[in-house]
């Protein structure tokens, strides 16, 4: 194992960050709550704050979930919003793309980078352990909103700003190995399993 950063930032969505029909939909990162905890489920998702728990809308749960399979868990780093700000404006935020877990880092990764599974494991000995891990292809509303576009983006403008946020720079997607759950928080280290 090898130890790539710790985690910096536990979120939920509470709804879509896609607002509106297409070709006028777009992206809003309003719903976006940062949590002091994550529990990680086979279902995916969620936030708990005090005694609230909260479900991402990524968890197969939620009543207006927007799980299409692999996408139930979230995670990205500080470096690829170091390098998305860099490209596209200080308005993207660490978190503002909407994963679930952003892990502290110097250097960027691609999904080769990654091993065959993340372990996040806490000072406590929490461990949860992120497997199937898959790119998290940029979409169009993203795109629109890291170019600070108020309409659609020239096809050239599309296709620049689609392939520099793909490639794990808009973020990865995974799922939680067999388990009945794991929680996550900020703090707690990341490694990557071979």
């Amino acid at each position: 194992m090898i130890e790539i950063g710790r985690v910096a930032l536990a979120q939920i969505q509470r709804s879509s960050l896609k607002v509106g029909q297409k070709p006028f939909r777009y992206y809003d990162p309003a719903p976006l709550l940062a949590v002091p905890r994550l529990r990680l489920t086979p279902s995916g998702a969620v936030g708990i704050s005090g005694d609230d728990e909260l479900l991402d809308v990524h968890n197969r749960q939620h009543a207006a979930t927007r799980n299409q399979g692999p996408n139930s868990l979230s995670f990205g780093f500080t470096s690829h919003y170091a390098a998305m700000r860099d490209r596209f404006g200080q308005h993207l935020a660490d978190g503002v793309a909407g994963e679930n877990i952003l892990i502290a880092s110097e250097r960027a990764f691609a999904l080769a980078d990654l091993g065959a599974a993340l372990l996040i494991r806490g000072d406590d000995g929490r461990e949860a352990r992120l497997t199937d891990l898959i790119v998290a292809a940029p979409c169009v509303e993203f795109s629109q909103f890291a170019c600070l576009a108020d309409g659609p983006l020239t096809p050239e403008q599309l296709r620049a700003a689609l392939q520099f946020l793909n490639d794990g720079v808009r973020g990865f997607y995974a799922r939680l190995a067999d388990g009945p759950g794991a929680e996550v928080r900020p703090g707690d280290r990341v490694f990557v399993v071979a």
